[in-house]
């Protein structure tokens, strides 16, 4: 079985989580802070950014997945997995505040009605596909 939207969102997700840690580890250096988040604000907010992708976007890639291995994947998915992508880069830069904070709100914005869209096209796939 082929599951090249669900190989590419996947491998976007790796890249994504690599660019996020790059970014901890970059302002972990300016801060010097080596272990934990030592009570910096900056260092928090890079931490909660790649937390909360970690949070979210293997429910979004399993229902990927199972759309796509059921037969239900249509176009409509690649573009919406795009979207999600770019809104996750929005977000990890968003939680640095500054002149990018709408970035935050474009991004949990983009998350959530990504994964009620997917969870909801989900129950109805389940809906109509035969018992076994």
């Amino acid at each position: 079985m082929n599951l090249p939207l669900t190989l590419t969102m996947a491998a976007a997700a790796g890249l994504i989580n690599i660019w996020l840690a790059i970014r901890i580890g970059q302002v972990r250096t300016s801060q010097k802070v080596s272990v934990g988040d030592g009570g910096n604000e900056f260092v928090i907010r890079r931490m909660r950014a790649q937390a909360n992708f970690v949070e979210f976007t293997p429910f979004v890639l399993i229902l990927i997945a199972g759309l796509e291995a059921s037969g239900f994947a249509a176009t409509w998915m690649w573009v919406v997995g795009v979207i999600y992508m770019i809104g996750r880069l929005a977000h990890g830069l968003g939680m640095d505040g500054g002149a990018f904070k709408l970035g935050r709100m474009i991004g949990t914005l983009t998350t959530l009605l990504t994964l009620l869209g997917l969870s909801g096209y989900a129950v109805y796939v389940a809906s109509v596909l035969p018992v076994a």
